[in-house]
Order: structure tokens, then C-alpha cells, then sequence
């Protein structure tokens, strides 16, 4: 049986049309587009006509956007062009907390570089940003706030119009308002981008759309401030130094404009399919949370976190039953820290999983998927190290009524030197040891822990009480504290 593609918000394989614009655009778009030989000038009609192209899509005007070797590179020369073009008004970059890490590394070397310092402003459990902390953080000016029109990871849709409002009223006598960055990547040929005015500059990636990889874009509005930081040449305004790659942006192009003739149609299918999966993944698999906004989200990312299982286990698993997928889970191979966007919600970290529809997903490979994740998600489980709890039973309540003394009862859970999520499951099964009322004290030393025990705390209604170190027992040594409530 075929393979099953699910991770599209890492890139796309490239889509058909953009493969024949490529192997065309080999043969006559190879020459320098600089160079006034017919060669040359054939590959500048070319490029011209992909800059024409994906200008429309954006709704700007084609001499305010340039190509550049990837996303990342356009985040990158992004913040530092515009930091720089204001920074004799402020130093300081303001950032949501669940940007894309591109686009933090940039704003946390540029800062610093500048003499100036990079503030990130919180969002709530379901990924919105916390508007009434950016209106703060903007009281004492800026160079530069850079947001992510919608969640890489999670898929929620931060609310623009309204971030642009507090934006510009911050705008004095003497200085206008900080440039708006937005981070389009995970939306473009997905939703309708907000308008123009809205924003300063945008970034995309052309693999995130279909595209090859090796091709992102920097939109930059006219009247926006934007001095280079690196040394400048003559190609694309001097914003994206290097020779460009004119089959590939062609490519690119071609991608951009097939995937938004069909965007209404095909994310409104996605959309089915993403409520769908919210549905029978609720209803087939215990102990799962469900991440992100429930509506204001990318028509085609659904995450959520299982449970008592090790996010690295579920990835293997899937992947040999046939599932490419991802996750922000602590417990992967590529890292051993917590998914900064997930830590940032305060969401569990362990057992994420992320499923992002590609462009031509059936329905029958989506039920596939949903057939074959209960037993996957129970195989893992069953095989961690240690057992997950019984499911809890009003017997079992019964025996740990409450008694005079229940609120001294401690319980301490030595789990130190285990790695996500086995702290979780022990705090899950020693839990109902407790009288309600009772607390139970984990000592855990996995920086996971401190994410995951406070979002579990939440998750099952009881109150997590805060952490506290244990000097005694290793510097990275700490006791968190969570009293049962039921």
C-alpha cells in the first residue's frame, strides 16, 4: 500500500504545473538575466514575468518584491533591513513568542547586533497573541514587530487588522509607527493574505506552496525604510545579494498562481477533512488534547498531543505504517527541548503529533490515517517504559476520599533521570493515591517537565502550585507541586 504524505507545512513535493514551468525555463531562462545578449534577455523576460506573477498573488506592486534562496533567507534579510532602516528611532524588536525559530534567531542576533534587545509577547492556550501584552510592549516604541500571519504548527490565525491598529497607534510627531513583518510562509495559496496596508513587508517560501525549494520572496511596500546590512550588489534592489535562480522562480511562480485559482475550493475540502480528523481522533483515541484555535486556523493543520506517549515512538511508528508526519514534541530525535510554540501556549509537549493536508490528499487516504492512529497511539503507549495509568473510575475516587489531614498529605514521585513523558505518567498514576486536597511533589530533571505538568495539571482540573529547586539532588534538580482537586 502507498505511503501516505502528511506533513505539507514542511514542504510540499513539487506541484505539476510548477514541474513543467522548470524543465521548460532550463532551456531558455539559464543565462545571467542581467546581461543584454538575447540569452540574458529571454531569461529576464522570464523572471519579470515570475516577479509580475507572484506580485498579483501578493497584491503589491512587482518592483516591491524580490527573490530570494529560501524562506529563511527572506526572514533573515527581512529583520535586519528593516531593524536597521529605524534604528535611529528604536533598537528594540518586538516578536509574537510562537514565530517560526527563523524568524526569532534573526530578531534575537539583529538586537543585539544593534546595541537594542528583542522582547516576545505571550499568546493564550489556543495560540492567539495576547494583543493587550503587544499594546504594552509597544508603549516604549519599536524598530520592528514581526508576526506570523498563522502558525506553522498549530495553524492558528493571528488577528492583523487588529495588530496593525495598536500598531499605528504608536505612531508621535516626530516618528510614524514600526514596519509590520509578516511571516506568510504557512499561509500562502492557503488563506486570503490580509491587505496590504495592513503590513509592511512579507515573507513566503515557495516549497511551502508547491514550489522548489531554494526560492522564497520579501515583499517590502513602497515607503517603508530598509537598509541593507550586508554588503550590496546590483540584484533584486540590493535587498537579496547573490544571482537568482531563474527556472526555479519560475517554477515557483507558476506553483503560486495554481495553487490560488483553486484555494477556495481546495481549503474549503480541507477544511472537512481537517474537522473530520478533530472528530474521530476525539472520539477514538483516550487522553488527547487537541491544539490550537478550533476556527481561526490554516484550513489544513490539525495537532494534537496523546498522552502518556513519547512523540518520537508515535513519528516511528506512523512512519512504518505507512504515515509521514510531524510534531512539536519534546520527545523527538531533532531535539530534547520542548516545541517553543507548544511551550509557549503551555500546551503538553509529549506526543504531539501534526498532520498537514498536502494539495491533493483524498478522503480515502485521510479514513486510512484515522483507521490505523488508535492502534498506533496504543502500541506506543503500551510499549514506553512505564505503563500508562488505568483510566481513572468513580471507585477509585471513592477510595481516596478525602480524610481530616488531606490537605498535608504529600506524595513524592522520584523521577529523576527520566525523560518525557514518564514523569507525567507516574504523576498520573500516584495521583489517585492522594486524598483530594493532597499534593503530590515531582522531582524531574527532563526540561519537558516543566512544560508538561502544569499543561497536564490543566488538562485533568487539578492546580499545579509551582515548582521549587532541589539543590541537594543535581542543579537541574526540581520539585513541581500539584494538588488533586477531584
Amino acid at each position: 500500500m502507498n505511503s501516505v504524505f502528511l506533513d505539507a507545512a514542511s514542504g510540499e513535493p513539487m506541484d505539476p504545473v510548477a514541474r513543467e514551468a522548470y524543465l521548460a525555463a532550463l532551456d531558455d531562462g539559464w543565462a545571467d538575466p542581467d546581461r543584454l545578449y538575447r540569452e540574458g534577455r529571454r531569461a529576464r523576460l522570464l523572471l519579470d514575468a515570475a516577479r509580475e506573477a507572484v506580485a498579483e498573488v501578493l497584491r503589491v506592486r512587482p518592483d516591491e518584491a524580490v527573490f530570494t534562496t529560501s524562506g529563511t533567507a527572506a526572514i533573515h534579510l527581512a529583520v535586519a533591513g528593516l531593524a536597521q532602516g529605524r534604528s535611529r528611532v528604536s533598537r528594540r524588536i518586538v516578536t509574537s513568542a510562537i514565530e517560526h525559530s527563523a524568524v526569532l534567531h534573526a530578531a534575537e542576533f539583529t538586537a543585539t547586533r544593534l546595541g537594542g534587545e528583542h522582547v516576545t509577547v505571550p499568546v493564550t492556550r489556543s495560540g492567539e497573541l495576547r494583543t493587550d501584552a503587544l499594546a504594552e510592549s509597544l508603549r516604549d516604541g519599536a524598530a520592528l514587530l514581526c508576526i506570523q500571519y498563522a502558525n506553522h504548527e498549530v495553524g492558528t490565525i493571528q488577528p492583523i487588522e487588529r495588530v496593525h491598529e495598536l500598531s499605528a497607534a504608536t505612531a508621535t510627531a516626530t516618528a510614524g509607527p514600526p514596519p509590520l513583518l509578516l511571516d506568510a510562509s504557512a499561509a500562502l495559496g492557503r488563506i486570503p493574505l490580509p491587505t496590504p496596508e495592513h503590513w509592511s513587508a512579507l515573507c513566503g517560501s515557495a516549497r511551502k506552496w508547491g514550489g522548489p525549494a531554494g526560492v522564497g520572496v520579501l515583499a517590502v511596500r513602497k515607503g517603508t525604510r530598509f537598509a541593507a546590512a550586508w554588503p550590496e550588489d546590483e540584484r533584486e534592489q540590493g535587498r537579496a545579494p547573490g544571482p537568482v535562480n531563474v527556472p526555479a522562480i519560475l517554477a515557483a511562480a507558476a506553483a503560486l498562481r495554481a495553487r490560488e485559482a483553486e484555494r477556495e475550493t481546495v481549503a474549503a475540502r480541507h477544511r472537512g477533512l481537517v474537522d473530520h480528523i478533530r472528530d474521530q481522533v476525539a472520539a477514538t483515541v483516550p487522553d488527547v488534547e487537541l491544539v490550537g484555535d478550533p476556527q481561526q486556523r490554516l484550513p489544513h493543520i490539525v495537532t494534537f498531543s496523546c498522552l502518556y506517549a513519547s512523540g518520537e515512538a508515535l513519528l516511528l511508528e506512523l512512519d512504518r505504517a505507512g504515515y509521514s508526519v510531524s510534531s512539536g514534541s519534546s520527545c523527538t530525535a531533532s531535539t530534547l527541548t520542548p516545541s517553543h510554540v507548544l511551550e509557549a501556549m503551555g500546551v503538553l509537549s509529549h506526543g504531539n503529533v501534526r498532520i498537514s493536508l498536502p494539495w491533493r490528499i483524498t478522503a480515502e487516504e485521510v479514513d486510512r490515517f484515522l483507521a490505523d492512529l488508535p492502534a498506533v497511539v496504543a502500541r506506543v503507549r503500551a510499549e514506553a517504559p512505564s505503563a500508562p495509568p488505568p483510566a481513572p473510575t468513580p471507585e477509585r475516587a471513592r477510595e481516596a476520599a478525602p480524610g481530616s489531614a488531606a490537605g498535608d498529605a504529600i506524595e513524592t514521585i522520584d523521577a529523576l533521570g527520566l525523560m518525557c513523558p514518564i514523569p507525567v505518567i507516574e504523576l498520573a498514576k500516584r495521583i489517585v493515591d492522594v486524598p483530594v486536597g493532597g499534593t503530590v511533589r515531582v522531582l524531574a530533571d527532563d526540561p519537558a517537565a516543566r512544560l508538561d505538568i502544569p499543561a497536564w495539571s490543566e488538562l485533568r482540573e487539578h492546580s499545579y502550585l509551582g515548582e521549587e529547586p532541589v539543590p541537594e539532588r543535581g542543579e537541574r534538580a526540581v520539585a513541581y507541586l500539584v494538588r488533586r482537586e477531584h
